[in-house]
């Protein structure tokens, strides 16, 4: 039954990542010489701190080595890690959903026996996926309500030369691409679908470099990956060709909108702190009508979205809740999503606003909260093709299975 009364061993979870983030992430993170956009490298060290913490395999099953943490741990993880720093929240949430994803599920036992023990053994190994193209055809629109194709936009291609794929092409904002050394790739092959590949960091003819500050709209590390004759193993595909095993998009979704409001709760606990000690007219002015109403209604749009996220969250864990009718079926992790973005890019605004003119000053941590708000808000495929894929659902349309997809196109 869904609860929202957190378990011992989750309380002690929470506990532990908010002290880690209070005395080593938060000082590292806010120090002057880091507000600036353009001054902001990742704080590679915390990262393994963290690691160390078991926090890159949380989410990864006790059997393969990891802490087996459900979905609503992951996300007060990930909260609490981006009230701090959401550049390191995001690292670490990507790495730890792919790595359930890869070794719980989507890897064959031969291949897990390759790259599992080198990912535990590597405080810094990072996954990455390397999804979208430039001008790739990755939403809905003039496709709302039409079949959509198997493999949108893909013209990074993998033809097959004996015991290799020969990969080629280009793959650009692709979160932990910097720092990973292990990159799952969409490429399409020939058979109208998608294939997924594993691409070592180092494979030959494998190129990743880094995006400039001021065009990263992402948080983390950012990058490009081009791949001109990569060579890589058969045996490191992954599933059926054609057909990526990939499938847990909501649960990277339900992560964003986590890390969306660690910003937000950053940003409101700054305002609340100045309200208490700045005093104007005699009085504090939390104490004004004014500003009272400005951080309530930040209150309120924090705690609906939170509401919103873990129940997203604890829908992933329990799709029997749909099934029964507990929940209703609709897309949650794609409503919780849309519902943050827009709602703690509002609450962060209003954050600055408790400062007046001091909310835009360039050396202290406002300004920074109100554009790691903003990035959340434009990130990824926007909140528009969201909306119609919550609308098609409420219409009842459902796309057709592949096979028929792939015929009407």
């Amino acid at each position: 039954m869904y609860s929202l009364t957190l378990s011992p061993e989750q309380l002690e979870i929470r506990d532990t990542v908010r002290d880690f983030v209070e005395r080593q992430l938060k000082p590292r993170a806010l120090a002057p010489g880091r507000l600036e956009a353009r001054e902001q490298p990742l704080l590679i060290d915390v990262l393994e701190q963290a690691s160390r913490l078991g926090l890159r395999t949380l989410a990864l099953s006790e059997d393969g080595g990891g802490a087996g943490a459900d979905q609503l741990t992951c996300c007060i993880v990930t909260e609490e890690l981006a009230a701090g720093d959401p550049d390191v929240a995001a690292v670490l949430a990507r790495t730890a959903t792919l790595a359930r994803e890869l070794f719980d599920a989507a890897m064959t036992p031969q291949q897990r026996e390759r790259f599992l023990p080198a990912f535990l053994s590597d405080e810094r190994y990072h996954l990455a996926l390397a999804e979208h193209e430039p001008d790739g055809d990755d939403g809905l629109g003039i496709r709302y309500h039409r079949p959509r194709p198997l493999a949108p936009g893909l013209k990074t291609t993998a033809q097959r030369a004996g015991d290799v794929w020969i990969i080629n092409g280009f793959k650009d904002c692709v979160a932990n691409a910097p720092i990973a050394k292990l990159l799952v790739v969409e490429v399409a092959s020939g058979t109208g679908g998608a294939s997924t590949l594993l691409v070592p960091s180092d494979a030959p003819g494998l190129d990743i470099t880094a995006s400039a500050p001021d065009t990263r709209w992402c948080h983390g590390a950012c990058g490009e990956a081009r791949f001109t004759d990569c060579r890589v193993p058969v045996e490191n595909l992954l599933g059926a060709e054609g057909q990526s095993p990939l499938r847990d998009g909501d649960r990277r979704l339900i992560l964003d909108a986590a890390l969306n409001l660690g910003i937000g709760r950053a940003a409101f606990e700054a305002a609340l702190d100045y309200a208490q000690l700045r005093v104007q007219g005699g009085r504090r002015i939390i104490e004004h009508q004014a500003i009272g109403e400005k951080l309530a209604g930040i209150a309120i749009r924090l705690e609906v979205a939170r509401a919103a996220i873990r129940q997203a969250a604890w829908a992933c864990d329990h799709p029997e809740a749909v099934a029964d009718g507990s929940l209703a079926d609709l897309p949650l992790a794609g409503m919780a999503r849309t519902f943050a973005s827009e709602a703690i890019c509002s609450a962060a605004k209003d954050a600055a606003e408790c400062f007046g003119a001091m909310g835009v000053m360039r050396d202290l941590p406002m300004q920074k909260y109100v554009r790691d708000a903003l990035i959340c808000l434009h990130s990824g495929a926007g909140n528009s093709d969201a909306r119609l894929r919550i609308a098609e659902v409420l219409a009842g349309y459902r796309p057709p299975s592949p096979p028929a997809a792939l015929a009407a196109e």
